[in-house]
């Protein structure tokens, strides 16, 4: 990757900025991979995905801000710190997603169960996040919990879809607005 940084002008160019549409991009190739290909193909996404990680790290290394050993070093770091059951010996927790989130919320500072959900997930994506989160940290919210099959669910999910587009309403910004004020009500409630 320094190589390509000094002799392809279309590498040196790149910033952060610029690759943003390349990682999200390879990032749904590795899922698509993961959910129709072979594991010859998840090896070929997942180093394409690789590639992106060592390109952002390289401009980084360039700027003077941090490096790919860096980036390797902090997140087995932060994979140490949050299995202490693994790496310190300590008790198996009964709630191990629990436990986990408690961990992300002490060691970020976060004060709310939103915190950290990011902003540019799809609606729907985003909205699993917001409920499960809720949920998970006991935010007394009124939330549906009638059990659904998988075929209940997908065939009421493309149903909603297609009324919404027939009554000329995009289904994803109705539900981001409605993400929006359940938000506001945990928030609130928190």
């Amino acid at each position: 990757m320094t190589r390509l940084r000094r002799e392809c002008p279309w590498d040196a160019e790149q910033t952060h900025e610029s690759l943003v549409r390349y990682l999200v991009e390879e990032t749904c190739e590795v899922v698509e991979a993961i959910e129709d290909g072979s594991d010859t193909d998840l090896r070929e996404e997942l180093g394409d995905l690789l590639l992106q990680v060592v390109f952002h790290a390289t401009i980084a290394a360039e700027r003077g801000t941090f490096t790919l050993d860096d980036v390797a070093r902090e997140v087995a770091d932060k994979l140490v710190a949050r299995h202490p059951y693994v790496f310190a010996g300590s008790d198996l927790p009964p709630d191990l997603e629990g436990s986990w989130e408690q961990r992300k919320r002490t060691e970020k500072g976060r004060t709310s169960a939103l915190d950290g959900i990011p902003a540019r997930l799809s609606a729907l994506t985003r909205g699993h996040k917001v409920v499960s989160r809720t949920r998970s940290h006991g935010v007394d919210v009124a939330l549906p919990a009638d059990p659904v099959t998988e075929d209940e669910l997908g065939d009421g999910l493309l149903a909603l879809v297609a009324r919404a587009q027939a009554s000329g309403l995009d289904a994803e910004q109705v539900l981001r607005g409605r993400l929006r004020a359940l938000e506001t009500e945990v928030r609130t409630t928190e």
